[in-house]
């Protein structure tokens, strides 16, 4: 009966350690797509400089539209061509060159706010140049004040 339990217990015991093993067997994880990213040197590089990326009217009269205009010089050797500008909300118009820049001429992105609701305001304008540049984002702000009297 001893040899029993004892042969019991050597069959369970090599059953639960042949079970870890197996466990802890390496199986092949699925792979993943490699994740590239450029080096900081070899980022590419915005084909223009813009004088300014931002512009704040400060305060301004309620009603009266605002406008601002964006420039930017072409500073590579190669023509830009503005293919798109976006406002953000239809508060905003915009406005811009539509010929091709030649290298070292300037061409301007003009927003312009309705100026139609009381309060701060700011608002983002999408510029994007040839087909494969990452699009450029302007932005206008201010504040919208009402300067009509007040009944008393």
């Amino acid at each position: 009966m001893k040899s029993l339990k004892v042969s019991l217990f050597a069959i369970a015991a090599t059953l639960f350690f042949s079970a870890g093993v197996n466990a802890q067997e390496k199986k092949p994880l699925a792979t993943k797509p490699a994740i590239t990213t450029t080096p900081a040197a070899q980022k590419p590089t915005s084909p223009v400089t813009w004088k300014e990326v931002s512009h704040d009217f400060g305060e301004i009269k309620k009603g009266t539209p605002v406008s601002h205009d964006f420039t930017f010089t072409n500073t590579t050797k190669q023509t830009v061509i503005i293919t798109n500008v976006k406002a953000s909300c239809g508060c905003t118009a915009t406005n811009y060159t539509k010929t091709p820049v030649k290298p070292g001429e300037t061409a301007s992105v003009t927003a312009t706010y309705n100026a139609a609701s009381v309060g701060n305001f700011s608002k983002t304008v999408t510029v994007s140049l040839n087909e494969n540049e990452v699009p450029k984002v302007l932005t206008i702000k201010g504040k919208v004040i009402d300067t009509t009297p007040v009944n008393q």
